[in-house]
C-alpha cells in the first residue's frame, strides 16, 4: 500500500516521510539507496564539469577508455561521465565496424584521428583494444593481425604517454549471471532490443574464450604509464559513481572537492590490474 495524497502533502522533511511510511509498513530502502545515488552523482558530476574547465585552461589531452564484456555497463557509465559537460570541449567516440578502405589502412590510423585535441576529453565506447579480444574471439580479424597488434599497442601508447596525452583504461568487469539477466532484461525492453545484437548472444557461449583472450590483454598491455583499472560492475550504479571517483582523483584540478563529496575511489570496486586480483568476470 502506497502513501496518500495527503499524507505526502504534510510531509515536510525526509525523515517525516521515512517516519510516516515505516507507521504504515512501507519499506523505503530501495528509494533511500536511489536518491542517495542520485545525490551523490550529482556532485560528482559537478566535479567533472571543474574539471573540464581546468583541463581547457590548462590545453591537457585526455581519453577516457571503456572496455568490456558486453552488457558490462560502458554505455550507462559514459552517459552519466558525460551528462553536464561542455559539449565543445568533450566527446563521445563509438566507432562501427572498419570500412573496406580503413581495413587496407594500419590499424591505429582511425583510432589517432578521434584523439583528443588540447583541452578536450574524449570517452571512447570501446577502442583500439577491440582487436584485442572481441575480433580473435569472433574471427574478425588473423592471428597475424592480432599478433601484430599485441606486439604494437604498448608502444603506440607509449608515444601518446611520451606526447603528453593522458590515458585511463578502464575494463567493467560483470559476472557471466549477471551478463546473462541483462541481455534478458535488453530483449524483454523495446526501448533496449537495439542494444542487442547476435554478437552478444554469442558472448555467452564464448565466455571462455573471451576470459582468455581478456587475460592475454592484461598481461602484454598492462603498463606502469598506460595500466588497466579494473572496475567490479556488477552493481552499475556502484561502478558509476566510483570509476567517476577513479578519474577525478588523478587530477589536481581547481575547485577540486568543493562539493565535498568523496574523491577516493572504493578500493573493493577499482582496482589496478594484477594478476592476483581477484576477478568477477573469469
Amino acid at each position: 500500500m502506497g502513501l496518500t495524497s495527503e499524507q505526502l502533502t504534510s510531509v515536510r522533511t525526509r525523515n517525516e516521510l521515512i517516519g510516516i511510511a515505516e507507521e504504515n509498513g512501507i519499506n523505503v530502502d530501495k528509494t533511500l539507496r536511489k536518491l542517495k545515488y542520485e545525490a551523490e552523482l550529482a556532485m560528482l558530476q559537478a566535479e567533472f564539469v571543474n574539471l573540464q574547465k581546468w583541463i581547457a585552461q590548462k590545453k591537457m589531452r585526455v581519453a577516457l577508455i571503456f572496455e568490456g564484456r558486453d552488457a558490462a555497463g560502458k554505455g550507462g557509465s559514459i552517459k552519466r561521465f558525460k551528462e553536464h559537460l561542455n559539449p565543445r570541449s568533450s566527446r563521445v567516440v563509438a566507432l562501427s565496424r572498419p570500412t573496406e578502405v580503413e581495413t587496407g589502412q594500419w590499424y591505429f590510423r582511425r583510432y589517432i584521428k578521434e584523439l583528443p585535441n588540447p583541452g578536450e576529453i574524449v570517452l571512447f565506447d570501446r577502442s583500439w583494444y577491440n582487436r584485442a579480444v572481441v575480433e580473435p574471439v569472433m574471427g574478425f580479424c588473423t592471428k597475424a593481425q592480432y599478433d601484430q597488434f599485441m606486439i604494437q599497442v604498448p608502444e603506440f601508447e607509449h608515444l601518446l604517454y611520451e606526447d603528453n596525452l593522458k590515458i585511463i583504461k578502464f575494463w567493467f568487469s560483470i559476472s557471466k549471471k549477471e551478463q546473462n539477466k541483462r541481455f534478458e532484461a535488453r530483449l524483454n525492453n523495446p526501448l533496449k532490443r537495439w542494444k542487442f545484437s547476435p554478437v552478444d548472444k554469442k558472448g555467452q557461449e564464448l565466455w571462455d574464450k573471451y576470459t582468455h583472450y581478456k587475460e592475454e590483454m592484461f598481461s602484454k598491455t598492462h603498463t606502469n604509464f598506460s595500466p588497466w583499472i579494473i572496475v567490479k560492475t556488477n552493481d552499475k550504479r556502484q561502478a558509476r559513481l566510483e570509476s567517476m571517483r577513479y578519474v577525478l582523483s588523478q587530477f589536481d584540478y581547481e575547485g577540486k572537492g568543493e562539493s565535498k563529496v568523496s574523491l577516493t575511489p572504493d578500493p573493493n570496486v577499482i582496482m589496478r590490474y594484477h594478476r592476483s586480483a581477484v576477478q568477477i568476470d573469469i
